[in-house]
């Protein structure tokens, strides 16, 4: 008869929180523990040494949904095909003299993300402030926005679906990175003269990162960027288009991906709107939306380089003609 273990022990075996691995066990079946009388889970050490593989996997960036129904001896070959690259990288490490001891160099991009995700995990916010601070002044703000804060902001809203950070990991998170935005913004000189683009997230779209980098990124293009905060009827965006005098809205689309709310709110706006504001649409989830868009003939940035070469083609349209 094999030996069985409540989940404090498992936890301590494996490094993963409860939490977590009850996540795994529902939403996607990664064990399937027994229960006793009381409802207690008891797993065996099989499921133990397989969640510690699922663990391994997961911290060298393989997603848990793509990979908890796969057996075990794809996730070992994972797991070694993942340290054959770390040590790889360790040893170019060690040998220039400019690493880390991790693969990850000071100064790069790579090297503040892992900085950033670990402070987050560990809910240490001044940590992650001093580590956005710091990559600020190395890196330039294309690097900083697509190579630091994009990739962030992704990851955290993958390890919070997963369940290998919590709510309070992303409410930190977040607030962290929306004050650190905001300063960016603040802090970009603008002429007042130059044309207005109005940014957003449309009904339904609460997550507000990419709408913040959008504004940033349309404000260091020449813009004179009006951030409106997130999820706006299309009615309300409308207003703001005309009060303000914009010449272009740009709307950030993060999740969820299958929103039937969506399409018929960007085809309200499309129609409310004048058809000489530009109506930009970009984020994570945009791709899913892609038939709406194109009915619609509303542009879709595929990132943030992608937003900047659409604005300066706005620009030139302009120039001479508002401003």
């Amino acid at each position: 008869m094999k030996h069985k273990h409540p989940i404090k022990v498992v936890e301590k075996r494996t490094g993963l929180s409860s939490h977590v691995i009850r996540i795994w066990e529902r939403r996607y079946g990664a064990v399937t523990p027994e229960r006793t009388e009381s409802n207690r889970r008891m797993y065996t050490d099989e499921e133990i040494d397989r969640l510690v593989l699922l663990r391994k996997a997961t911290e060298a960036g393989e997603s848990i949904g793509q990979i908890a129904g796969l057996p075990n001896e794809e996730l070992n070959k994972l797991v070694e095909t993942s340290a054959a690259y770390i040590n790889k990288d360790d040893e170019i490490s060690s040998g220039d003299g400019h690493g880390n001891g991790d693969g990850k160099h000071e100064h790069e991009p790579q090297f503040y993300l892992k900085e950033c995700l670990d402070a987050i995990v560990e809910l240490e916010s001044e940590r992650l402030e001093k580590i956005l601070l710091k990559a600020s002044s190395e890196l330039t703000q294309p690097e900083m926005m697509e190579k630091v804060l994009e990739p962030l902001m992704h990851k955290i809203g993958d390890l919070w679906r997963e369940g290998t950070l919590r709510v309070v990991h992303e409410h930190l998170a977040s607030a962290v990175v929306r004050s650190f935005l905001g300063n960016m913004v603040g802090a970009l000189k603008v002429n007042e003269t130059a044309p207005k683009i109005i940014v957003t997230t449309p009904l339904g779209q609460i997550h507000e990162f990419g709408a913040l980098m959008v504004t940033v990124s349309a404000s260091s293009a020449g813009w004179n960027s009006v951030y409106l905060g997130a999820e706006l009827p299309a009615e309300e965006i409308a207003n703001a288009v005309k009060n303000m005098g914009a010449k272009a809205v740009a709307l950030s689309i993060v999740y969820p991906p299958d929103d039937p709310r969506l399409a018929p709110e960007l085809r309200k706006l499309r129609q409310i709107l004048d058809d000489k504001i530009v109506l930009l649409v970009g984020g994570r989830s945009s791709g899913a939306y892609n038939e709406a868009l194109e009915n619609l003939g509303i542009e879709r940035m595929q990132n943030l380089s992608d937003l900047h070469k659409h604005l300066e083609r706005i620009r030139k349209e302009i120039n001479g003609v508002s401003y």
